[in-house]
């Protein structure tokens, strides 16, 4: 097949599939791998490219998916210990184990789900190495953002990703989590040797003395992580082909481990289930000057649908001394770009609208535009302000409660609520489990996807809020508002690296030196001499903890 796709394209063509993982031993009979569930290969071939219409998805169907773990907790850990006694017995160096999380529309899908979906998977993974591909019987949504490699005139580059860091929850924070990144010396180790293994596997195709590596450890900043990526090239031998390049180079190192053939023949037995098109390649390959230009993708945060199931496999590269909580803990920052596109959300704004005159309108706007960056929303300034506009005209008396939504397509509405005046005392419970989500950006941005924050809403009478903690038993917020706390004869709040909203009439308080930023663990509860709950709608209010 890779063959007819290379004449293809040297006759014009342009050609655009997969192969699968299980596609393995027809390069290298030695490579273990599980019987294939569908086609080893697909191609599409078209006369030309077109356009990609900005627009494509305007409107289009919504897209709501409920995922579900196929590897838990305990059988992650199984396999870890097996990984690292391998390890230490001297059979590989590193393994790259992967589970698929399975996932079902929630409700029954709308026309055009697919797209949607792939939609929101774009606004939430920008950038990278993107296809997608309808083969009639199955949907392929790839938002790569690693590049397997990209060949044309006699040149490749490969640029294999390992070493994984979560994103911070400050600018100073991620700037630090990057650092940590670029300096640690597992992930540097487990990035080498997957360097080390694509300058031998790209040396059987290159030229003598050609392979390079002129970029390492270059760390990459993608929504939910960041990344580490180097560069591997070369110049290929003459008469190299599209079946060689994949012969030298397929399935990628850093989805298979050091050495490939012994780590994939641990993957076939730590993994009961093929991977599919999940660590195979996804790519293009097209008309290039005097030759053909190939370009793949690895197929990571790629979501495949077949008969109205969904899946979408989530892994790690498992090197001496990887930590089983840290690896699980990277597989939930990993998830979390899918999980967010497999879910409608809003943007969400909530201020105090008084005799015609909005509270703090600015700072709500200026908040409300750096959530947009984040998640990827269409964001028009004049049409949000022209939307709180005619609203605040339409209310020019008494106190109202405004939510502003904003819609990934830009959409802006805002509706106004009667509302009391705030009481001057409230009651607090602290909450009985950690908030899990605590460093989640569904915590640091105001969204309408509000679950892990209800499942906190106090049921005991008279109790106006919950006070969270993150699982370092840090104090964080309420559930609607921030907290402050009066320690040692000055009120304090938590950091936002405790993770938390940085809430509008918080940064007031702060600027006005009535606040000042301090790290409170649940067993400094005893010492709090005074409580208050604060946001911008309510202003600040006096609260006691029952």
């Amino acid at each position: 097949m890779l063959e007819a796709v290379q004449q293809a394209a040297l006759q014009g063509l342009w050609c655009v599939g997969y192969l699968r993982y299980e596609a393995a031993p027809a390069f290298d009979a030695a490579l273990a791998v599980h019987a294939p569930d569908g086609p080893l290969a697909w191609f599409a071939v078209y006369d030309k490219a077109l356009p990609w219409p900005e627009d494509q998805h305007a409107g289009a169907a919504t897209a709501q998916v409920q995922w579900r773990e196929s590897c838990l907790r305990p059988a992650f850990g199984s396999a870890m210990d097996h990984i690292q006694r391998a390890i230490a017995a001297g059979e590989l160096y590193q393994v790259n184990f992967t589970a698929p999380l399975l996932g079902a529309w929630q409700g029954a899908p709308e026309e055009g789900a697919e797209q949607a979906l792939f939609a929101a998977l774009q606004r939430a993974q920008p950038g990278g190495y993107t296809a997608y591909i309808d083969t009639g019987d199955a949907q392929v949504l790839s938002v790569s953002p690693e590049l397997f490699f990209d060949w044309q005139g006699g040149q490749i580059l490969a640029r294999p990703m390992k070493g994984t860091a979560a994103r911070g929850a400050t600018l100073q924070d991620d700037a630090a989590q990057a650092a940590a990144l670029r300096a640690s010396p597992k992930e540097r180790a487990e990035n080498v040797m997957i360097v080390d293994l694509l300058r031998n596997d790209i040396s059987r195709i290159a030229e003598p003395f050609s392979v390079q590596v002129p970029r390492l450890f270059h760390t990459e900043a993608l929504p939910t992580v960041w990344q580490m990526t180097s560069d591997v090239q070369a110049r290929t031998r003459a008469g190299t082909t599209l079946a060689d390049v994949f012969a030298a180079l397929f399935p990628c190192g850093s989805v298979t481990g050091a050495p490939k053939v012994r780590a994939m023949q641990m993957i076939r037995m730590l993994e009961p289930q093929p991977r599919g098109v999940y660590c195979g390649a996804v790519g293009v390959v097209r008309p290039g000057g005097q030759g053909i230009r190939a370009t793949f993708n690895v197929p990571i945060r790629t979501v495949t649908v077949q008969a109205g199931a969904l899946r979408c496999g989530i892994g790690s590269g498992i090197t001496s001394g990887a930590m089983p909580d840290a690896e699980w803990q990277e597989w939930r920052h990993k998830r979390a770009v899918v999980e967010r596109a497999s879910m409608c959300f809003d943007l969400l704004e909530t201020l105090a609208l008084q005799d015609g005159r909005l509270r703090h309108a600015a700072d709500h706007l200026q908040r409300l535009a750096g959530a947009a960056a984040h998640f990827g929303y269409l964001w028009d300034a004049a049409k949000v302000q022209q939307c709180l506009h005619e609203l605040a005209q339409a209310h020019p008396q008494g106190l109202w409660r405004v939510r502003l939504l904003l819609t990934a397509q830009g959409q802006a509405r805002a509706e106004a609520f009667a509302m009391d005046a705030s009481p001057k005392q409230v009651r607090l419970q602290l909450a009985g489990r950690p908030l899990d989500e605590a460093h989640g950006e569904f915590v640091r941005f105001k969204t309408t996807r509000r679950a892990h924050y209800d499942a906190f809403t106090p049921t005991q009478p008279g109790v106006f809020d919950a006070v969270l903690w993150n699982a370092e038993g840090e104090i964080t917020e309420c559930t609607r508002g921030n907290v402050a706390m009066l320690m040692d004869g000055r009120w304090v709040t938590p950091p936002l690296a405790c993770g938390l909203l940085p809430g509008v009439g918080r940064a007031m308080a702060l600027r006005e030196g009535r606040l000042t930023e301090a790290m409170v663990r649940v067993e400094d509860v005893p010492r709090v001499q005074g409580w208050a709950f604060v946001n911008s709608l309510r202003g600040w209010m006096g609260a006691e903890m029952v």
